[in-house]
């Protein structure tokens, strides 16, 4: 009882609204089900058999309603239905969804409730159970939390399930034979006699069939298809070049435009003069859009010299001016009066902090850009009261829902593209590149518009990683923390980013302690506070949120402690763990790398371990002292992810996610200089190189709970990892990013 009291007072993100949202709303409600987007779009011949599936006489196409960002979504969900459909994957053509309520993501608000990842108990299951509650009445179709794989895992493949049934009752019907007689196999009901029919013949008859709500599934045991790497379906078109990205949207009588944007982040115009802009080649016109001006021309580079050109007079920023009075902020912000949340206060930390022999230790990480390959773009066309719009996007209902509020058509009305989005990371879950797209065709109504973000305006108006500060205190006994206080400072990203989209934004933010209170480590006194830091720079979730910092200072500060106390890191995380999955990959990286065998002198090994999004995640790097700086050698990944239904995917995405985090590690920053922000491309906001990168081999775990997604989780150790590994190699400790501030890198 008095876990649930305590429950209640924290008043937890999220947690509330999914009660009185079930309440308000009526269990009869929440289990009604959204109506098939697909039935008002078909096309004669043309059957819906689920919001998932659609038969015609050419062939079968399988609706992804996830966006695709290189991490594979659409394989492995149409890996899902067609697994139960019973036809192969490179037999189906593959589509993204339309923007619909009916796509919402049932999964993506589990990781607000405020218990352990590793607690699967009755009242902890019960509250994730009632997230589903307001994630159906807000309705996003949302890529993104490593969520995609979660929540389709259990309703696409119900989606192939019940066309599957249709298919064969129609099949019945046309053949006049028992429905038990019949198989399927390879996109054909087969009947006893050896007679097949492919579904493609029978998609009249099957859509005047109700489709069964909760269809048998197949036993994995009998899987085709999951559980074994598939070739990627967007692979060719993408080393073709031929793939569609938003960027490449072409439509007839075109126009092209770009933005100019207060340098100050979330300031306006003063005042502005664009007649020399208007003089210029190809420029048709200039429009005001929020908090800045977009130049329209006949071309890219027409607009992108026009914006140059614009005379203007900002408002001032909003925000302090310089990096370091920003993280003068964050360190303010450890009071009383900022404390957010306590998720985590085990045992009686305080008076062994109080008793002396104390390690404390600050850790520091700073804004980061997500530096998508591909620039911010939309493309929209205004016209009879109309509206279309191009984007890559990682939320089409909320790019629907901003572009609505902008042209006052309503959200139903709007047609959202989804192409393929050439990065995503987080950024493209905001939608101020649609908004100002929506504003530049509502200027030009009747003509079809695509803004393309200049990279200046891109890098320098993202909506950054927000800048921590963490704060660990120690006491050590017998080679393990007796007592470990952990405090973190940082400006919330869960309510900003919610804040701006017009989303619920109420209780502790649940992305400052993000992967440091829920670790499954059992220190007998442990505590972990989270400070809310004032909002300076805009800031939103980036690849694995709160994970990718507070990793690193809770990875770091073990390693160091371990090192003091003289005792071997791994061993003593392992004697402070007693969560099966998170040891079985910890055991299983140091096998990989062969930790504790002797290497040469300038060389080290680093181990860091993160349980985040629910994936268990060890990682070892191994770096090598040079002439020329360090390099990274080797990497190593133990991921448990419960179900591996691509290995070859979960594989490249682990990669992925390390080489993503060392990049940051090593080399990104985004610091400001009078109010504005400094790095403006990628020749001073680099990424690392191809010949930098090591070598990596990853290792696939099922040991875990649940099947949960792996966009994220292999992120968050790769920084400490690294960290630690140089501080084998070389006796430097590294307390904040990024490293090559501090040493060389090779």
């Amino acid at each position: 009882m008095g876990r649930i009291a305590k429950i209640a007072r924290r008043t937890f993100l999220l947690g509330s609204v999914a009660v009185i949202g079930g309440v308000a709303f009526g269990y009869w409600k929440y289990k009604q089900p959204y109506g098939n987007p697909l039935d008002d779009r078909l096309t004669d011949g043309e059957a819906s058999l689920t919001p998932y599936v659609k038969v015609a006489s050419d062939g079968i196409t399988i609706i992804t309603p996830r966006a695709e960002m290189g991490q594979g979504v659409h394989t492995t969900l149409a890996a899902m239905v067609a697994e139960e459909l019973d036809v192969e994957l490179n037999a189906v053509k593959i589509e993204h969804g339309p923007a619909s309520y009916a796509y919402y993501n049932e999964a993506v608000l589990e990781e607000a409730v405020p218990f352990l990842p590793t607690d699967h108990g009755m009242v902890a299951e019960t509250m994730r159970g009632f997230t589903k509650v307001p994630a159906k009445f807000l309705a996003l179709q949302i890529t993104g939390g490593s969520s995609t794989t979660p929540d389709g895992f259990v309703k696409m493949r119900k989606a192939g399930a019940a066309a599957r049934t249709v298919l064969v009752q129609a099949a019945a019907q046309k053949l006049g034979v028992s429905e038990s007689n019949l198989k399927t196999e390879n996109g054909h009901v087969i009947a006893p006699d050896g007679t097949k029919v492919a579904y493609t013949e029978l998609a009249t008859l099957a859509a005047s069939i109700e489709p069964p709500a909760d269809p048998d599934l197949q036993p994995q045991s009998e899987w085709r298809l999951l559980g074994k790497s598939q070739p990627r379906v967007d692979m060719v078109s993408k080393v073709t070049g031929t793939a569609p990205f938003g960027v490449d949207t072409q439509l007839d009588d075109m126009l092209y435009a770009t933005v100019r944007v207060n340098p100050y982040l979330g300031a306006g115009v003063r005042s502005y003069d664009a007649s020399e802009t208007l003089g210029m080649r190809g420029v048709k016109k200039v429009v005001e859009v929020t908090n800045g001006l977009a130049v329209i021309a006949t071309n890219t580079w027409y607009a992108m010299e026009g914006a140059k050109a614009l005379e203007v007079e900002w408002k001032p920023a909003p925000y302090p001016l310089t990096t370091d009075e920003h993280f003068a902020q964050v360190a303010a912000s450890f009071t009383d009066e900022r404390q957010d949340s306590q998720n985590r206060n085990e045992g009686d930390v305080e008076p062994l902090l109080a008793g002396g022999n104390v390690t404390e230790i600050e850790y520091r990480a700073p804004y980061l850009a997500h530096a998508t390959m591909e620039p911010m773009n939309a493309t929209a066309w205004l016209r009879d009261g109309k509206l279309d719009i191009w984007a890559g996007n990682q939320n089409p209902t909320l790019a629907r829902q901003f572009a609505s509020n902008v042209t006052g058509i309503p959200a139903e009305e709007i047609e959202i593209h989804t192409p393929y989005l050439g990065g995503g990371f987080g950024r493209r879950g905001e939608m101020d590149y649609v908004q100002l797209a929506v504003e530049v065709a509502k200027g030009m109504e009747g003509t079809p518009v695509k803004t393309t973000w200049s990279r200046e305006e891109d890098q320098c108006h993202g909506f950054y990683r927000p800048i921590s500060i963490g704060r660990i205190k120690a006491v050590m006994e017998d080679g393990a923390p007796k007592a470990i206080d952990i405090q973190l400072a940082a400006p919330g990203a869960i309510i900003d980013a919610f804040s701006r989209q017009g989303l619920p934004a109420a209780g502790p933010d649940g992305s400052i302690p993000m992967a440091a209170w829920d670790q499954p480590y059992t220190f007998p006194n442990y505590r972990v506070t989270a400070y809310k830091v004032p909002t300076m720079l805009p800031v939103t979730f980036w690849r694995s949120v709160g994970g990718s910092q507070n990793a690193f200072f809770q990875e770091s500060a073990l390693d160091e402690l371990a090192h003091a106390a003289g005792v071997d890191p791994i061993e003593m995380r392992l004697k402070s763990l007693t969560h099966g999955p998170s040891r079985k990959v910890i055991e299983a990286v140091v096998e990989m790398s062969n930790w504790g065998s002797a290497m040469p002198v300038g060389h080290g090994r680093g181990m860091a371990f993160c349980l985040a999004f629910g994936v268990p995640t060890a990682e070892v790097i191994e770096v090598a002292n040079t002439e020329d700086g360090i390099k990274v050698t080797k990497a190593f990944a133990a991921v448990d992810v419960g179900v591996a239904l691509d290995p070859g995917n979960i594989e490249a995405q682990v990669m992925g996610g390390l080489n993503y985090g060392l990049s940051a590690a090593i080399l990104s920053q985004i610091t400001l200089d009078n109010g504005e922000v400094e790095q403006t491309n990628f020749h001073n906001y680099d990424a690392m190189r191809m010949y930098q990168a090591p070598s990596i081999e990853v290792k696939i775990l099922e040991n875990a709970e649940k099947i949960r997604g792996i966009g994220e989780p292999g992120t968050p150790p790769a920084a400490p990892a690294l960290a630690n590994a140089i501080f084998a190699a070389t006796g430097t400790r590294l307390r904040e990013m990024p490293f090559s501030n501090f040493v060389d890198f090779a």
